[in-house]
């Protein structure tokens, strides 16, 4: 039997849910490499941790497919294997009106959130699949607009859309590796990012509402569950929201 460390992979772990996910799985007894674009705010969840031995700092931008190639590399060669891929770096485009929206804007969220998650996605399996033993898991951050969009959020919305495309068809082409992939839609968790949701945000109707927010350390928990789970059972979505915000029905 292998005696090498659980080892987990965070995209996207220098801030909000990526930096909630990666100390809860370090909370958890976990090996994790922080990966994300901004190397400071990497090393300051490292030290906030409180296990630094169990943590490795790969500065890491998902839009480029050698660079997250190094990350890999760089897990394989310090701790042997990768178990688990969070796959959660995403960025937004400005919320303004799609006639409006700069083509450059588009092609950023679409490089970042799409192709990037595929990038991070195709090096797990070729590192989970050639491992002993063999086989790991991949949860993709869907959000909430993986379902259902606000108003304004072309980009944003189409490429979340997309990342359940990519779960479906990776969950199906990782069974022959014992590879497992789901999902995780998250709706109004309470980071920095979603704090105009307290202050009153467009809602589809034109009016301005505040929306209820949920304590960010539920997904932490979430994403610990569903990662705790051996390879022959996966949870292939899992929606975590605030329970009174507007989502399901008309608002």
């Amino acid at each position: 039997m292998s005696t090498s460390p659980k080892t987990a992979i965070v995209t996207g772990a220098g801030s909000g849910i990526g930096k909630v996910v990666a100390l809860a799985l370090l909370d958890a007894g976990w090996h994790v490499a922080l990966a994300g674009r901004r190397q400071e705010a990497l090393r300051a969840v490292a030290e906030q941790s409180g296990a630094l031995a169990r943590t490795l700092v790969v500065p890491t931008d998902v839009a480029d497919p050698a660079a997250v190639q190094h990350l890999f590399d760089t897990v394989l060669r310090t701790w042997g294997r990768v178990d688990l891929l969070f796959n959660n770096a995403g960025v937004f485009a400005p919320g303004v009106p799609l006639e409006d929206l700069p083509i450059e804007h588009w092609r950023q969220v679409v490089d970042t959130n799409l192709s990037g998650m595929f990038y991070c996605i195709q090096s797990a399996f070729r590192a989970m699949k050639a491992q002993t033993p063999r086989g790991g898991r991949i949860i993709n951050n869907g959000s909430i607009s993986a379902t259902t969009p606000r108003p304004n959020s072309i980009a944003y919305t189409a490429t979340k859309h997309a990342v359940t495309g990519l779960t479906k068809s990776a969950s199906l082409d990782g069974r022959k590796y014992d590879i497992a992939v789901g999902q995780i839609d998250i709706g109004n968790a309470a980071t920095d990012l979603a704090a105009p949701m307290a202050r009153g945000i467009p809602q589809a109707n034109g009016d301005i509402a505040v929306e209820p927010l949920m304590d960010v350390a539920i997904v932490g928990q979430s994403v610990v569950h569903m990662a705790s789970l051996p390879l022959e059972a996966n949870v292939m979505f899992h929606t975590v929201m605030a329970t009174k915000m507007p989502f399901a029905g008309r608002g």
